[in-house]
């Protein structure tokens, strides 16, 4: 199992969110809360920038040996090839 966790600020409310990334059994989900100590809420889909953050961290991890291996990267790096980045007009 992998977890990432991080905080940005929620683009439809304003308000400050803290993120969760979780790879359990090949499959990643997201979840999310407003509040430090409160509940988590799942069920987040993730957008291009969560993913680009996620990767960022395993790239981090994998260089200091942390649990996570080449297989990894690629998946989350496969799963950005199918979100292309936004092309503002």
């Amino acid at each position: 199992m992998i977890e990432i966790k991080w905080h940005d600020i929620d683009p439809e409310m304003g308000e400050k969110r803290y993120i969760s990334a979780e790879r359990f059994a090949g499959v990643w989900t997201f979840k999310f809360k407003f509040k430090k100590r409160g509940e988590w809420t799942k069920g987040l889909v993730a957008d291009r920038a969560m993913w680009l953050h996620v990767l960022d961290s395993l790239k981090r991890r994998y260089q200091r040996r942390e649990g996570v291996d080449e297989k990894d990267i690629k998946l989350v790096e496969n799963i950005l090839l199918k979100h292309p980045p936004e092309v503002s007009s």
